[in-house]
């Protein structure tokens, strides 16, 4: 598929400086783009590589005014990278054939939409109901009394236990377990008792969740993944957490039980939260955090135990100095014991 960068500035909504008439047949990163690609530019770290870019045409923000290439200037260039990437790459779900493969094992009063794809050795339990135009990869194991939304896709390898909701649009990758049990125990005579898990998990609408994630179950109740909120890969989200809508949680961070996080949430990778606390909307945690105590709206912090991000920049200054402090500590001490 070919389109002239005119086409495409129309589609974007963008204003094409340059040669609007030039083909474009791909798209590619700044650094790795060839002749007939169309790259972008959103941060501001790579501006130098425009002018060495192979691309033929990159997609900028307004602030850029031209190029040595032909670009197109956009309000947001990484929402406009997403729409022409839908325009050159073949989805993977178009050659999914519809309907239920012969090896998938389908359990008592299954209910599915219209246009649903059920892969090779699927296993869907009793009484679940699988939405219109939803997409079942090979090897997903869905338990009894499951209901997954309209227009899902769910990838190889994931389990979802019993009971369990998912919302529409919801994508959840590879090798997840949606429902495990939460890890509660009471120790008595020095052996550790299992705590029945008997909750569910509910995930909303428009909901992405990354490979090998864990979500368990609630003791009691649920644990609340909120509307469009994404989770990366290699996440820990213990029994009856909530987390709020539109909330980023990145790769290897893990939150203890019945912790709530507020709407809007970024938790940066190998965060880790204790239980039974509250994170307040639009807080920011940054990597490798620890968090011991609730934290109020809009609150941005670093470090383990954390604390406020000016502070926590100050402790990291500070320790990178230490050792040059240790030796005039030393002199002096020298110089009074003498």
């Amino acid at each position: 598929m070919k389109k002239s960068l005119h086409e495409i500035a129309t589609i974007l909504g963008g204003e094409v400086v340059g040669d609007a008439s030039i083909e474009i047949s791909n798209v590619n990163g700044i650094r790795e783009a060839q002749e007939g690609d169309i790259t972008f530019l959103a941060n501001s770290l790579y501006k130098p590589l425009i002018n060495t870019t192979k691309a033929s045409a990159i997609i900028t923000s307004k602030e850029i005014l031209s190029a040595h290439k032909p670009i197109i200037r956009v309000e947001n260039p990484s929402l406009a990278l997403t729409r022409v990437i839908s325009i050159f790459s073949v989805k993977p779900e178009s050659v999914i054939p519809v309907g239920v493969h012969a090896s998938a094992v389908i359990g008592k009063n299954v209910k599915t939409g219209e246009n649903v794809a059920i892969s090779a050795f699927v296993v869907i339990e009793d009484s679940c109901d699988i939405g219109d135009g939803s997409i079942i990869y090979p090897h997903v194991y869905i338990g009894n009394n499951t209901k997954i939304g309209s227009q899902a896709k769910i990838y190889p390898n994931v389990t979802i236990r019993e009971n369990a909701t998912i919302g529409c649009n919801v994508i959840i990758h590879a090798n997840t377990v949606i429902g495990s049990d939460g890890f509660g125990y009471v120790q008595i005579n020095g052996s550790h008792q299992k705590i029945p898990q008997t909750g569910v998990v509910v995930i909303e609408d428009d909901v992405e969740i990354g490979s090998n994630v864990s979500i368990d179950r609630a003791r009691f109740g649920r644990t609340l993944i909120g509307k469009g909120t994404k989770i990366d890969n290699l996440v820990q989200i213990a029994h009856n957490v909530s987390v709020g809508s539109h909330s980023i949680i990145v790769s290897q961070a893990g939150i203890s039980g019945s912790s709530a996080l507020g709407k809007n949430v970024i938790i940066a990778g190998q965060v880790g939260i204790v239980g039974h606390i509250e994170i307040g909307d639009n807080a920011i945690v940054g990597a490798q955090s620890g968090i011991t105590k609730s934290l109020p709206k809009g609150a941005i912090v670093l470090g383990s135990p954390a604390s406020p991000i000016s502070e926590q920049k100050r402790i990291f200054a500070a320790l990178r100095r230490l050792p040059e402090m240790l030796k005039v500590v030393k002199a002096l001490k020298d110089k009074v014991l003498k």
